[in-house]
């Protein structure tokens, strides 16, 4: 009897593996939820890109009409008001990781009870997942420090411009911010009225028809926002829901933050350090915490060369089919929008932020 079967290198199992990887990295990814093609997601994936490595997808913005308008005494022909319409760039180019193991025909991988190829294969989704989450912090933090655009989405960090950014405490930059200025719930509120004021307001995206932004928090902002016990902080807000009967849906009993002021809460790990302003060095004892509104980043991938999954799944057989070398690549780019000199999507809120033992 015979039996259909696939080799390592056939075309057929290349694009099975490729798509299992973009399986094992989605899991993994924690700001999977905030991608998405439309300009009502957070990051808005671009597919205009349809080149090789070193292109780039310039998108526009078009900002709010400010004209007084014209009655019925006024004349309306040569009094119209000129659009102003700005641009932004996202540069895509090449990044990849290889994994090295011994291959099926070896005495190593008969000594373990898991397939090595497996293994490599699930740890670069997951070291995909986690260099995504890392360059998307950094850019919508403005992590300046971070000068390997490998680690920034391969762009160039900006630091947050004047006016989408709220220092803790009473001074105006990340080295004046000291222990007592934690993370409470009135900086989100500062953070909303930021983001609802001014000629370029932070347009948030839609849920169920309702406006929300998304705001990201580091663990140990976390801690001490969950930790407050003054009057009117995270703990009171609580009591309210559990005394309201709301026990069974609260939040907290979930892991998950919750919902304050319309912004819904969450945490990741890849919230960056403050900057010192002066020395262009990270501080820390101080983490960016950021709010999003829609189109706060862009993302584009080079689709022709690799097909719908956006991924290259590439294995090699050395050393007489001993070992085993397997490897996954895009092309792609990932950046915070940014119109007119001015950050677009993102209040950057920094406070005070140590491990709580």
């Amino acid at each position: 009897m015979s039996y259909t079967s696939f080799a390592v290198n056939d075309a057929f199992a290349v694009k099975l593996w490729s798509n299992m990887l973009v399986v094992a990295e989605r899991e993994a990814l924690d700001i999977a939820p905030l991608m998405g093609t439309d300009d009502n997601s957070i990051i808005q994936v671009k597919s205009e890109t349809s080149k090789g490595a070193g292109d780039s997808v310039t998108f526009g913005l078009r900002a709010r009409l400010t004209g007084d308008g014209i009655t019925s005494t006024m004349t309306a022909e040569g009094n119209g008001e000129a659009l102003s319409i700005y641009s932004d760039a996202v540069l895509i180019n090449e990044l990849g990781h290889n994994v090295g193991v011994k291959s099926q025909n070896t005495i190593d991988q008969q000594r373990v009870p898991f397939d090595l190829r497996v293994q490599a294969r699930d740890g670069l989704g997951e070291w995909w997942a986690d260099r995504k989450s890392i360059s998307f912090f950094n850019v919508v933090c403005g992590y300046t420090p971070q000068t390997d655009t490998r680690y920034t989405g391969l762009n160039a960090v900006t630091a947050p411009t004047s006016g989408r950014r709220i220092v803790a405490g009473s001074g105006s930059a990340d080295e004046n911010i000291t222990s007592a200025d934690t993370f409470t719930l009135n900086l989100i509120d500062q953070a909303v009225e930021m983001a609802k004021v001014g000629s370029n307001m932070v347009r948030p995206i839609r849920i169920g028809g309702s406006p929300k932004y998304v705001m990201y928090l580091h663990p140990y902002q976390v801690t001490s926002l969950r930790t407050n016990s003054a009057s009117g902080q995270w703990l009171d807000i609580q009591k309210a829901a559990m005394s309201g009967g709301q026990i069974t849906n609260n939040p907290i009993y979930t892991g998950a933050l919750g919902e304050y002021n319309g912004v819904i809460l969450r945490q990741s790990q890849d919230v960056t350090q403050g900057v010192s302003g002066a020395t262009g060095l990270a501080i820390t004892t101080v983490r960016r915490a950021v709010l999003l509104g829609a189109q706060a980043a862009v993302c584009g991938y080079g689709q022709a060369n690799y097909g719908p999954t956006k991924y290259r799944w590439n294995e090699e057989l050395l050393d007489h089919k001993r070992l085993l070398e397997v490897s996954a690549w895009s092309i792609w780019g990932l950046k915070k929008t940014v119109f007119n000199s001015a950050d677009f999507g993102t209040v950057v809120v920094s406070t005070y932020a140590t491990a709580s033992s």
